[in-house]
């Protein structure tokens, strides 16, 4: 069976991979983008072995994913460790995609106030360096939302914006997220993070959003493959 045409979207997966892989398998999409919190058990091309003659996997970090050195390493010691769409934006199957990973945390920066520290390197300087891990930003602070990992959107366009946080339509969403959709100029936003799969296509602010869930699975359009779990 040929590849279809189009793009998903796994939502939080926690480790939980069969439906995605039977999924895929099954219907064979073009390309899917895991969204943050995968918590791969194992390197994550191996966990993804089953279906990578079948589709192309992209993914963004949540928060999660930085709990311990195991976690990390298997997403960025992989050898997908390249379709990591953080702070870029990326052809895939016929759309512009932009990716945010991580989330927001109050050491750093919690929209709506300024943030404490601009860019990792400022973190670095600040917080010492017994506090450093693999001589960089502690483990925890991999999956932290920095104001200048929005900076990419200044010279780029994009269709679709693929983030772990919400935009602000979300109960719990923030509206820095809705400033970085605006300034790519995106007709619709993908997040995961809070679990909740819905559709939203009027927000108000410019672009459609879309919460893919716990293991949900939705297309461009927002129709849902596998609704996931409560």
């Amino acid at each position: 069976m040929p590849r279809q045409e189009g793009v998903w979207f796994a939502g939080d997966l926690h480790g939980g991979f069969p439906e995605l892989i039977r999924c895929a398998r099954d219907l064979r999409p073009a390309a899917i983008i895991l969204m943050g919190d995968i918590e791969a058990p194992a390197m994550l091309d191996e966990v993804l072995a089953p279906l990578l003659e079948h589709t192309e996997p992209w993914w963004i970090v949540g928060n999660h994913d930085t709990d311990s050195p195991q976690t990390y390493d298997h997403l960025f010691k992989s050898r997908l460790a390249d379709r990591n769409l953080h702070g870029r934006v990326v052809d895939i199957a016929g759309y512009r995609i932009a990716g945010l990973g991580g989330v927001f945390r109050k050491q750093v920066w919690m929209p709506p106030q300024g943030p404490k520290f601009e860019s990792p390197r400022d973190y670095l300087d600040s917080c010492g360096k017994g506090n450093w891990w693999r001589g960089g930003l502690p483990l925890r602070h991999r999956s932290t939302i920095f104001r200048s990992d929005m900076g990419f959107a200044l010279a780029e366009r994009a269709d679709i914006l693929v983030c772990h946080e919400a935009p602000s339509c979300h109960p719990h969403g923030i509206a820095a997220i809705d400033e970085l959709a605006r300034t790519l100029g995106v007709r619709r936003v993908f997040h995961g993070h809070h679990h909740q799969l819905y559709v939203q296509p009027d927000t108000g602010l410019g672009f459609s959003t879309v919460g893919t869930g716990l293991r949900g699975i939705v297309d461009v359009s927002g129709e849902i493959v596998f609704a996931g779990e409560k």
